[in-house]
């Protein structure tokens, strides 16, 4: 018997992907991501936002080494986000690539609440926190390593591949896929908020106040939900088989551009058009007059790099036209992009620096109640959200009733105010510091009789920090890169965050390194009391004022607004 003639006809074959296709994605599939995503979330958010505490008060940790590890392990969630994405888009498709990260996730978690609960994997209490003697052992810091390289892994395959999955499930070339995907991205949002609050007050409080076995337990249970609920979900997502990463389009750009480098790229030179994989004519770079050496990537010197059907035999020797212009993509927002760098430099040392202010500062608010250190981190979120919603639903209005246009603050304005927000907050937690330190030594007190609402215009100022130049950066990234390249403005805006994580790891060793050798450390010290944080905070603020003459006199010149009469406020 013919085995051909036992195959479906190509148009029965063709009714019964698309009829698979109809029975799958839409809300049916959404309710199980979402869930995934918010599991995920209340789990990781509890250990970032109390991870200092945790390690300064179960692992006798401090000053440099303390903060080198949250930088480190930071930077490391942030950057491994970029080669997530490129496995995910390459060779494993997104369902794969959320699924193990959520698997890693989930046993770091473990392998931390093991660490709470197995008293032999810490090292000993210390009954006096000004004169620690018991730092942990080489293989006791092996497995809260060991735990934090898993929680890497788990972020750089979620994080840039769970609202892309989402976005899956819905036909965006329809109006009515436009609108639900509209309605995902609002739920998304929401269930964000909602974990991230539930993460910030109930198990921080529980880690806190109640018990640290109890408060990794929950976000391990959550992480076990999270991988059951989006494997029980399997049967209804629609999975895009992975078609190349952009990333990896680049690096060939850059590869076959320099082995052309001899040749010139003017006039009467061929270049090679390629196939159009994502069927779209939108590209930010309308011509070659900028960054010219890439084009060389797309010339035809010879017509053996073509194959019988047009196509390139090597993509290391021959790149696309649409190729090149992505890579030019990339590299048109980059002098903006190194704006952001800077800016999370602030952020991501006020949640380190900021939480160790408040260990040692009086918490009780009310006549018994302890305010934990690691709700300090919600103060910032709150304003974020705060800020936004006066903005969009009271500034925006009035506004519009006063000019009788819709105006907003342009992208250049968001970014600016954030750097001045930015460096106003260097200036108070510098002062505030110096107060702080000035009544611990009054008292001879390792906590400071300094109230922790004190912080409160800190972290304010840092929440309004990210609601203006964090914000503004991502829509700037977002809309500057063609519909088809999105997932990279994701990407390259956690890369921002990673570097800046890095650098401050940087600057803070510098730093001890420099004054430890001129007789006392900046921040060496377990003990607050006994460094001058005030200086490095000053230093940052300087770092501020820096980036903003940069991008005052040149990166703003890459930030072109749309229809920017309807955007000057």
């Amino acid at each position: 018997m013919d085995i051909e003639s036992l195959s479906p006809p190509p148009h029965q074959e063709s009714r019964n992907q698309a009829l698979l296709k109809k029975q799958r994605g839409g809300w049916r599939a959404i309710k199980y991501i979402i869930a995934n995503e918010s599991f995920e979330k209340l789990a990781s958010m509890s250990l970032i936002g109390n991870l200092s505490v945790y390690l300064t008060t179960k692992y006798n940790l401090g000053g440099v080494f303390l903060v080198n590890i949250i930088n480190i392990w930071f930077g490391s969630c942030n950057f491994l986000s970029i080669p997530g994405a490129f496995v995910s888009d390459a060779y494993l498709g997104r369902f794969w690539t959320l699924l193990l990260g959520s698997i890693a996730s989930f046993l770091g978690m473990g392998v931390m609440a093991l660490t709470a609960a197995i008293p032999r994997l810490r090292p000993e209490a210390c009954n006096d926190p000004t004169n620690c003697s018991n730092p942990p052992a080489n293989w006791q810091l092996a497995v809260l390593f060991s735990s934090l390289g898993l929680l890497a892994i788990g972020a750089g395959g979620i994080r840039p591949c769970n609202i892309a999955f989402g976005a899956d499930q819905f036909d965006t070339g329809t109006k009515k896929g436009k609108a639900h995907l509209e309605t995902f991205f609002n739920w998304w949002y929401f269930s964000f908020t909602v974990a991230l609050v539930i993460a910030l007050t109930g198990v921080v409080y529980i880690q806190t106040n109640i018990s640290w076995v109890i408060g990794f337990v929950i976000p391990t249970a959550c992480l076990a939900l999270s991988v059951t609920t989006f494997v029980i979900g399997r049967h209804t997502y629609i999975c895009q088989k992975p078609k190349g990463s952009v990333f990896a389009d680049m690096v060939k750009v850059v590869s076959a551009a320099c082995n052309k480098r001899k040749v010139k790229s003017g006039e009467g030179v061929t270049f090679y058009l390629g196939p159009s994989s994502d069927g779209s004519t939108t590209t930010l770079i309308q011509s070659r007059q900028r960054l010219r050496f890439f084009d060389k990537a797309a010339v035809i010197t010879d017509p053996n790099e073509l194959n019988d059907e047009g196509k390139a035999k090597s993509n290391w020797r021959l790149c696309s036209l649409q190729q090149v212009k992505n890579l030019k993509c990339v590299t048109a927002v980059l002098p903006v992009w190194v704006t952001g760098i800077a800016c999370f430099m602030l952020t991501d040392q006020q949640n380190i620096y900021g939480i160790l202010q408040a260990i040692q500062m009086d918490k009780t608010f009310g006549h018994n109640f302890n305010v934990p250190a690691g709700w300090m981190n919600l103060v910032s979120m709150i304003t974020l959200a705060i800020w936004i919603s006066l903005y969009e639903c009271v500034l925006l209005p009035i506004a519009r009733q006063i000019t009788g246009r819709k105006k907003r603050l342009t992208m250049k304005q968001r970014i600016q105010i954030g750097i001045v927000m930015g460096i106003a907050c260097m200036i108070v937690a510098g002062f505030l510091e110096k107060d702080r330190r000035a009544s611990a030594l009054k008292n001879g007190s390792f906590v400071s009789p300094v109230s922790i609402v004190m912080l409160l215009p800190q972290f304010v100022l840092a929440g309004l920090t990210e609601a203006f130049s964090a914000v503004a950066l991502m829509e700037f990234l977002t809309v500057k890169m063609p519909e088809h390249m999105r997932a990279v403005a994701g990407a390259i805006f956690f890369l921002s965050s990673s570097i800046a994580s890095y650098l401050c790891t940087l600057l803070i060793n510098v730093i001890d390194k420099v004054t430890r050798e001129e007789g006392h450390s900046w921040l060496g010290d377990k003990d607050l009391n006994k460094n001058r944080l005030e200086n490095y905070f000053f230093i940052i603020g300087g770092i501020q004022v820096v980036n903003l003459i940069y991008f005052r006199f040149f990166a703003s010149r890459f930030v072109t607004e749309k229809d920017k009469d309807d955007r000057d406020f």
